[in-house]
């Protein structure tokens, strides 16, 4: 993908990951549109960036994701590039009271929502790039989020598929892979240690810019490529 002048829609781009790749998608002459739930949200970062276009919506709703891709094919059919980035994280365990209801909200934004809109943006006929968010918790588990790994696994082998089915329509479909970082995903301040969210960005562009389609930074690149025996180490080293 060449990370310049295209129009893209970031799904989640007002907050964490999504708001560092609007902003640096914004400083190499993209058009970037970015939705989400919360219009404050949206608000606050149209006037950080005034050329920036913000659409409320909450994508774990099937309506509201049939009426993101409407509103797109309408005003903005020339969008090229879709970034699946929105996604939650719950801290919970099996035990838990409301282990089940947290779980169906994580699987209907990590994993309907994307899937849907993917095959909604696919009528698009100026897409040529997908890409994936998904996470080095798709390679090696967190016991304490056990849901949202398994999400980030699914999207992990979904968008493989993805890559292969679409080569034939010339259809480029990247996987963005971060470690933990310092954002409120899960809960304010539970990543206050990790790295910068633009530190993982400058490195997915750099990555990018190189052809890359598998984006990796710091630790979630040794995990992409571990094997079944570093894989346990991991596992254990993670999960005491």
């Amino acid at each position: 993908m060449k990370p310049r002048n295209n129009k893209i829609l970031i799904t989640g781009g007002a907050s964490g990951i999504g708001l560092g790749l609007t902003e640096r998608f914004v400083q190499e002459n993209n058009t970037v549109i970015i939705c989400g739930r919360r219009e404050t949200s949206l608000k606050e970062v149209a006037e950080r960036f005034p050329s920036v276009i913000t659409r409320v919506c909450d994508l774990s709703v099937e309506a509201d994701r049939i009426e993101l891709y409407k509103w797109v094919a309408e005003k903005h059919s020339d969008l090229n590039v879709l970034v699946n980035n929105a996604g939650i994280q719950k801290w919970m365990d099996i035990s838990d009271s409301g282990f089940y209801q947290k779980a169906n909200e994580e699987m209907a934004t990590n994993i309907v929502a994307p899937i849907h809109l993917t095959t909604l943006f696919l009528n698009l006929k100026s897409l040529n790039t997908v890409i994936n968010v998904t996470s080095g918790l798709a390679f090696i588990p967190l016991s304490k989020v056990p849901v949202y790994c398994a999400t980030k696994a699914f999207m992990r082998s979904f968008t493989l598929s993805l890559r292969h089915s679409l080569k034939s329509r010339n259809i480029e479909v990247i996987e963005m892979i971060p470690p933990a970082l310092n954002t409120d995903l899960g809960a304010i301040g539970l990543h206050d240690g990790h790295p910068a969210v633009s530190e993982f960005v400058e490195s997915v562009f750099l990555q990018m810019k190189e052809g890359k389609t598998e984006l990796t930074f710091g630790t979630s690149e040794a995990r992409a490529k571990a094997n079944n025996e570093m894989t346990t180490e991991y596992f254990n080293r993670m999960n005491p």
